[in-house]
C-alpha cells in the first residue's frame, strides 16, 4: 500500500528533495500503515519556492487572460481523465471512502479550474466619465500568494485556492497539511503538464514553522488559509505585520434547523450528510441539529434507522459509505467528545464507540439527543461523526440559540414554509446557508464564514475581490487648473 511521491516538494517546475528536512510520515488511516515519507521544507527549499514564484509572476501577470484560461482548462481535463487514480491517492492520503473521492474531491477541483478559466477573460475594469476628463480602472493581480491547506479536503482545497489565484495572474506557493501531503504534488505536476510556466504553483511540505516562514516573507502579497480558529489567529497576526491580503476559512459549529412542517426524510438525509459525510470531517457541517418538538421523536427514530445502515469498512471498496478518521489523534479527540457528552447528560441514540478497532481509526456514526446549549457538544467543533440534536419550540427562540456561538460559517433551514425559510436565513449569522438542502458547495457559489469562522470568500465572483486589486487612473484632457 505504498504511495511514495517522486519527491517531497515541487518547486520551479520540478520535483525537489532535501532530506535534511525533518521527516513526515504519511499514514493510511484505514490500517495505520505508513505509506509514504516526505521531508519538511528547509530554508533553502522555501527560498527557492518563493523566489521562483515571485519571478514567474511578473510575466504571468502580463499574459492575456484567455491564454491563462487555456492552461487551466487543460489541467481540468487532465484531472478528469485521471480521476480514478487521483481518487485512489486521495483515499490513501485521507482515509475517505473512494465512493466519495471519485465524485467530491478532485472533480470539485477540476470544476474550480474550469470555472475560473472561463471567468478570467471577463474580468475587466470600468470607465467613469467626468465631463471633459475621465477615470478608468484596472484589475491587477496581487502578486505572490501563499496557500495553506487543511487535511480534510486536501486536493480540493489546493484547487480552490490555485484556480482563482492563477486565473487572475498571481503565483502561489502552497503548503498542504502535514497530515495529507500527497495530492497537492499531483496538482503541481498536472499544471506543468498542462502548460503552466514553472514557478507559478509551487508545493512545499511542512508543519507550522514552514507556514510561518511563508506567511511572514516580505515578497508575499496575500495569504489564503483553510484551518482551525487557533491557527487562523496566528496566521492573521503574522500576515498583519506585513499588511498582507488575507482570506481565511476557519471552523464552525453550524446550526441545521428543522421545523415541524419539513419533510422528515429529507431533513434526516441532510442531517446525515451534514454530520457523517467524510466521517464528519467537514468544516461547514451542521453539527447542531435543532428539531422542533412536534417531530422530534419521529426524526430521531428515522435517523437511528438510517444511521444503523451506514456501511463502514475498507475505504477502497466502492460499497463502503464511511471510512476512518484521518489520524489516531483525531480519533482520540472525537472519542473524548463522546465521553464528555455522556458525562454531561446527553442521551446516546446510536453509535458512541470505536468501530473496526483493529483496522484503523474508525469511530461509529454517533447521535446524541436532549443536548442543551451549554453542553460541550453544542459549543465546540468536534470534527468527527457526532451529531448533536437539540429541541426547540418557536422561531424566535431557535434563531437566538442558533446565533449564540462564536462561529458563523454555515447554517441550514428545513421547512415547507418558504417565506419562513427566507426570514430565518436572513437572521442567521452565517456566511454560507442552505434552504431544504445542506453542504452543497458548487464553485459558482461563494463560500466562507462570518464572526470567527473567517474572513473573505472562496469561489464565485466574490473570489475576484480577493485575488486582484483595483488601480484607478484619472485622465486629464485639458490644461491643469492650479491656484498657484
Amino acid at each position: 500500500m505504498r504511495a511514495q511521491p517522486t519527491a517531497s516538494h515541487f518547486v520551479n517546475g520540478a520535483y525537489v528533495e532535501d532530506r535534511s528536512g525533518a521527516p513526515i510520515e504519511v499514514v493510511y488511516p484505514a490500517t495505520g500503515e505508513v505509506i509514504a515519507v516526505v521531508h519538511e521544507a528547509t530554508p533553502e527549499v522555501i527560498e527557492a519556492a518563493l523566489a521562483s514564484g515571485a519571478a514567474a509572476q511578473v510575466e504571468w501577470g502580463r499574459t492575456r487572460p484567455v491564454e491563462r484560461a487555456r492552461i487551466l482548462r487543460r489541467a481540468a481535463d487532465l484531472i478528469r481523465e485521471r480521476n480514478p487514480e487521483l481518487a485512489r491517492l486521495e483515499t490513501l492520503d485521507t482515509g475517505k471512502p473512494i465512493q466519495e473521492t471519485l465524485v467530491a474531491d478532485w472533480p470539485s477541483g477540476a470544476d474550480a479550474l474550469e470555472w475560473f478559466a472561463g471567468l478570467a477573460p471577463t474580468v475587466t475594469g470600468e470607465t467613469v466619465p467626468l465631463g471633459r476628463d475621465f477615470v478608468y480602472t484596472l484589475r491587477e493581480p496581487l502578486g505572490l500568494c501563499v496557500g495553506i491547506g487543511a487535511w480534510n479536503y486536501p486536493s480540493q482545497i489546493a484547487c480552490w485556492k490555485a484556480a482563482p489565484a492563477l486565473a487572475l495572474g498571481n503565483a502561489m506557493t502552497f503548503k498542504p497539511s502535514e497530515v495529507t501531503p500527497l495530492g497537492a504534488l499531483k496538482l503541481a505536476e498536472i499544471l506543468i503538464e498542462a502548460g503552466l510556466p514553472a514557478g507559478l504553483f509551487n508545493v512545499v511540505q511542512g508543519r507550522g514553522a514552514v507556514g510561518a516562514a511563508l506567511v511572514s516573507d516580505p515578497r508575499v502579497a496575500k495569504v489564503s488559509l483553510t484551518g482551525s480558529v487557533p491557527t487562523g489567529r496566528k496566521v492573521y497576526a503574522m500576515a498583519a505585520e506585513g499588511v498582507r491580503h488575507v482570506t481565511m476559512e476557519l471552523g464552525g459549529k453550524s446550526p441545521l434547523i428543522v421545523f415541524d412542517d419539513a419533510s422528515v426524510e429529507d431533513a434526516v438525509g441532510a442531517a446525515m450528510l451534514g454530520n457523517f459525510y467524510s466521517a464528519g470531517q467537514v468544516c461547514s457541517n451542521g453539527t447542531r441539529v435543532f428539531v422542533q418538538r412536534g417531530i422530534k421523536e419521529r426524526f430521531l427514530s428515522r435517523l437511528a434507522e438510517r444511521t444503523a445502515a451506514i456501511r463502514l469498512g475498507n475505504p477502497l471498496d466502492e460499497t463502503t459509505q464511511m471510512g476512518p478518521l484521518v489520524s489516531a489523534v483525531q480519533r482520540d479527540k472525537v472519542m473524548g467528545y463522546i465521553d464528555t457528552a455522556r458525562s454531561e447528560g446527553a442521551r446516546l441514540v446510536c453509535g458512541g464507540g470505536h468501530a473496526l478497532a483493529n483496522e484503523g481509526f474508525f469511530v461509529e456514526p454517533t447521535v446524541f439527543a436532549d443536548v442543551t446549549d451549554d453542553m460541550t457538544l453544542a459549543r465546540e467543533e468536534v470534527f468527527g461523526p457526532v451529531m448533536a440534536v437539540l429541541d426547540f419550540d418557536g422561531e424566535d427562540e431557535v434563531v437566538a440559540r442558533a446565533n449564540a456561538t462564536e462561529f458563523g460559517l454555515a447554517a441550514g433551514v428545513f421547512t415547507a414554509d418558504l417565506p419562513r425559510a427566507h426570514r430565518v436565513i436572513g437572521q442567521l449569522q452565517a456566511g454560507t446557508c442552505w434552504i431544504n438542502a445542506y453542504n452543497l458547495t458548487p464553485v459558482e457559489m461563494p463560500f466562507g464564514g462570518a464572526k470567527r469562522s473567517g474572513v473573505g470568500r472562496e469561489n464565485g465572483h466574490a473570489a475576484i475581490e480577493h485575488y486582484t486589486q483595483i488601480k484607478s487612473v484619472y485622465v486629464g484632457m485639458g490644461p491643469v487648473d492650479a491656484p498657484y
